[in-house]
């Protein structure tokens, strides 16, 4: 599969009154994660749903575990890989270590989906295409960085 890993700082601004992450984060953080992952593929959403057709990729589905607390001025290395391919969806899952420990893991289920034929301003999920599921799934992995 393919493996993207990106650096994020922890700034001032992303911690609750107790100095640590406040959650929320952490899921705007997959996010950012997730679009890094396809920009790293060679697959920059913007360019790709064009391509395809479609109006993005929903998330259906975010969950995250929490093992350690991180906190202003640390370091976290992200990364990101799809672990589960359906029909019409997928399931991107996101580590997050502090330090070479597992700080923080999670998972996104994102729709590929394309306007609805027949009702207007609603999705409609569409298989997704070989070619995405082809190369997020090749063996490789990639470093970049955020902040």
């Amino acid at each position: 599969m393919f493996v993207n890993r990106i650096r994020i700082r922890v700034e001032f601004g992303d911690c609750d009154p107790a100095q640590i992450v406040f959650f929320a984060n952490y899921f705007r953080w997959f996010d950012e994660c997730t679009t890094a992952l396809f920009r790293a593929a060679g697959l920059p959403l913007q360019k790709l749903f064009r391509a395809h057709g479609v109006i993005g990729i929903p998330l259906v589905d975010a969950r995250a575990r929490y093992i350690l607390p991180s906190s202003y001025g640390d370091e976290l290395v992200a990364e990101s890989c799809v672990t589960e391919w359906k029909k019409s969806s997928f399931v991107i899952s996101h580590k997050f270590m502090r330090g070479g420990e597992l700080a923080v893991e999670g998972s996104e289920t994102h729709v590929w989906a394309a306007a609805h034929p027949t009702k207007p301003g609603r999705m409609k999920s569409v298989p997704l295409p070989e070619d995405v599921v082809r190369i997020l799934s090749t063996a490789k992995k990639r470093s970049g960085r955020k902040k």
